[in-house]
């Protein structure tokens, strides 16, 4: 293993790193801000959390980093390491860095900080409008400020109004204030929210799995957001809320890595840059079944929720006593729930623009564990995670194998709609 000091880093690496001055082991034994450097190949996150030592087995990411079993046998076949190192790995402590090392200087200051955020949103329709009041009454820890953008200027008036009227006696800067934006100004944030939605099936269309049927219209309306962050450098989180979440994670990670030709050239958005916000309300779904039929109630405690906001759902009644059977009913009643709230006449916004999208962004600024989906192997994949000083942190659990396959099958579907 070799070791090198770069600026206030210390980073290893198993092979040398000529640009770069060597320093000694036991120096970087000592090191506060420590990054391991993955020769590894494949899709895969650029910045992200090492927490366990598997990970220094520079196998390509794929479903592994939700599996402390897989990590578990990685770490035993793996090449030795020192224990010290093994341990900061298993700790947490250690940022893994997969890039090109022309770029690992200017990579080693991508920090996550505990300052209040600037947070943007585009698209004062139903969901975007819900999420404001959500992230205002929630956010005053967190939030600085709320920058609205919406074609229809009457909209954002209407919202700078209401929302600054609301406030708690005697202390009126409790809340984060509100401001309208131009369009210009989108990228300059902390914490980008696209809520912006083309074609959402009325109520009462015969349409099965009502996301899907937005994808294609909504996912020419990212891409010209994804092209805008890349022009505008940004660095922040560009954080999806619109159906179908993830497919459009894909697309919008992928409009802005291509040049004006629609070539790849890898130089807009990060992919761990793109996260999605649709499983916290499928979560919280399966938690309103659960209270309400005794057979599920091991989900309040034990269960998870992966995937996609939609049909490829995958509810675990629990990871530490799996039953498959009652797994896929919670399942099936998670993905329906929508489907009853529109039989009622109303479309289902207010549970996934609360759920979903204000709490679990807060969650996200907070680096407080939460439900989203971030990049893992060429995909987005829904799971608990958190946003650390390291990158972004997966949970991983010993799964049992008939979970582990049916998280196969979802990678498998997801795969096939890559653009």
């Amino acid at each position: 293993m070799f070791y090198y000091r770069i600026k206030d880093n210390v980073v290893c690496s198993r092979r040398e790193l000529a640009s770069f001055a060597e320093c000694s082991e036991q120096e970087a034994m000592k090191a506060e801000r420590f990054a391991y450097i993955s020769p590894r190949t494949g899709a895969g996150k650029v910045l992200y959390c090492i927490n366990h030592r598997g990970y220094l087995a520079d196998e390509a990411e794929g479903l592994w980093c939700l599996n402390s079993n897989q990590l578990d046998a990685m770490a035993d076949e793996m090449e030795a390491v020192p224990q010290w190192l093994a341990e900061k790995a298993d700790a947490g402590l250690m940022r893994g860095i997969c890039a090109d090392v022309l770029n690992l200087a200017a990579l080693l200051e991508q920090t996550y900080n505990r300052e209040k955020k600037t947070v943007h949103i585009l698209a004062m329709g139903d969901v975007g409008g819900t999420l404001l009041i959500g992230m205002s009454l929630l956010g005053g820890d967190c939030v600085r400020e709320i920058g609205i953008y919406d074609f229809n200027e009457n909209l954002c008036n209407r919202w700078e109004h209401e929302i600054n009227q609301i406030a708690y006696p005697w202390q009126y800067d409790r809340m984060p204030a509100v401001k309208i934006l131009q369009k210009e100004e989108l990228f300059l944030c902390d914490v980008f929210v696209f809520c912006a939605s083309k074609s959402i099936p009325p109520v009462g269309a015969e349409v099965q799995d009502v996301r899907m049927a937005q994808l294609e219209a909504n996912s020419a309306i990212i891409s010209q957001y994804g092209k805008m962050a890349r022009k505008a450098g940004f660095q922040g989180l560009f954080a999806v809320v619109s159906d179908p979440v993830d497919p459009l994670c894909q697309r919008v990670w992928a409009a802005s890595n291509c040049d004006a030709d629609g070539v790849w050239d890898g130089k807009g958005l990060r992919p761990e840059q793109v996260q999605g916000y649709g499983l916290g309300v499928m979560n919280s779904r399966a938690a309103y079944y659960a209270k309400q039929d005794a057979r599920f109630q091991q989900f309040l405690t034990e269960g998870r929720a992966y995937g996609p906001h939609g049909q490829r759902l995958v509810i675990a009644d629990s990871v530490t006593d799996y039953h498959h059977e009652l797994s896929m009913e919670l399942t099936k009643k998670t993905v329906e729930a929508n489907l009853e709230v529109r039989a009622l006449g109303y479309k289902p916004y207010i549970a996934p623009a609360i759920s979903s999208a204000a709490i679990s962004i807060l969650l996200t600024i907070r680096g407080e564990w939460h439900y989203s989906s971030n990049y893992l192997g060429g995909i987005f994949m829904g799971a608990k995670n958190r946003s650390t000083a390291y990158g972004v942190e997966l949970e991983h659990l010993p799964l049992p194998d008939a979970l582990l396959q049916r998280l196969q099958d979802v990678v498998d579907e997801l795969n096939a709609l890559k653009i």
